[in-house]
């Protein structure tokens, strides 16, 4: 019963959170400077051709009313229709959804892995040479900005040396596609994004594995016989495991924003290079869409990682 009630408490929470989401994203992209309608129709077309234009997508109704308009369609799962293509927002964006979440979860769950080890071996060797090379590694990994590592990796490994594609998900050629072709593919944008996650949870789980170690529990464990070998790993890196749940959760957001910035300098045809499209061509409903999108993932990806944090550690209770 207490996990139902926390089920229902925060899915009430996260309606008014996406909610709020979309309030803000609407205020603020019909308060940016410039026309639509002009923008449409065209530098050359006529007033009468423009007001024609603006009365047809509602653009000629004040503020509240078109946000009153918007805000019950999307009570109703209506996203409304692109001003560009002439589609249903939810089917543009859906077209778009799985190559993000192919390159969101695989950058989360390498970066997590990686970067678990990563600390972890530098938590077993603290203070020796492994620890600093590692320390250092991971200090110049979340301090390099994305889209920069991303035009290096361009540069050495698909101008220079010619390994992997520099755009796009697939090879032109339909004879040439494949599950080998998709991830010659990804090998460059995954690893863009990556390499700022294994910094950080290189970070995380050093510290997280060197203050397990230090606990009562670990030297009674030690003081009985254990090996130190099982120590670290049934127990220490275990306990570690929690911050690490807790910042992928934290890195999800963060990845929401960094996929639109490796999606465009890759030409991946995800979501992050769709809203930058629409910012382009100052296509409201789907940028508006991509952001509550967006939004909703973020909080179901949150409530994953508590129900994750339980799994874990039984000690903690969802209230």
């Amino acid at each position: 019963m207490e996990r139902v009630a926390y089920l229902i408490r925060r899915t009430v929470e996260m309606i008014l959170v996406v909610l709020v989401v979309a309030v803000l994203n609407f205020t603020l992209i019909h308060l940016a400077p410039g026309d639509v309608a002009v923008y449409m129709a065209g530098v050359e077309a006529g007033p009468e051709y423009v007001a024609s234009i603006r009365h047809e997508y509602g653009l000629d109704l004040s503020l509240y009313v078109q946000m009153g308009r918007y805000m019950s369609r999307l009570l109703h799962g209506d996203f409304g229709r692109s001003f560009t293509r002439g589609e249903a927002v939810v089917d543009v964006i859906m077209n778009r959804m799985p190559a993000t979440l192919l390159l969101m979860g695989s950058s989360l769950i390498l970066g997590a892995v990686l970067g678990t080890l990563g600390g972890a071996l530098a938590a077993r060797h603290i203070g020796s040479k492994v620890d600093y090379w590692i320390s250092g590694l991971c200090v110049a990994a979340y301090s390099t900005p994305v889209f920069w590592l991303g035009l290096i990796l361009i540069y050495a490994f698909s101008v220079h040396l010619n390994w992997f594609p520099s755009s796009g998900m697939m090879s032109f050629l339909e004879e040439q596609r494949g599950i080998a072709d998709t991830l010659r593919h990804m090998a460059l944008p995954v690893l863009s994004l990556t390499v700022y996650f294994i910094g950080q949870n290189i970070k995380v789980a050093r510290a997280g594995v060197a203050e397990a170690m230090q606990d009562d529990f670990i030297t009674t464990f030690r003081a009985v016989g254990f090996k130190e070998r099982e120590v670290f790993l049934k127990h220490g890196l275990r306990n570690a495991l929690l911050p690490i749940v807790s910042m992928t959760g934290l890195q999800f957001t963060q990845l929401t924003a960094g996929a639109v910035l490796t999606e465009t300098v890759f030409s991946w045809p995800g979501m992050g290079q769709l809203v930058f499209q629409a910012v382009l061509s100052r296509d409201y409903p789907v940028i508006m869409g991509g952001y509550v999108l967006m939004s909703i993932m973020v909080v179901l990806f949150t409530l994953l990682v508590d129900f994750i944090y339980v799994v874990l550690d039984p000690r903690i209770e969802l209230k």
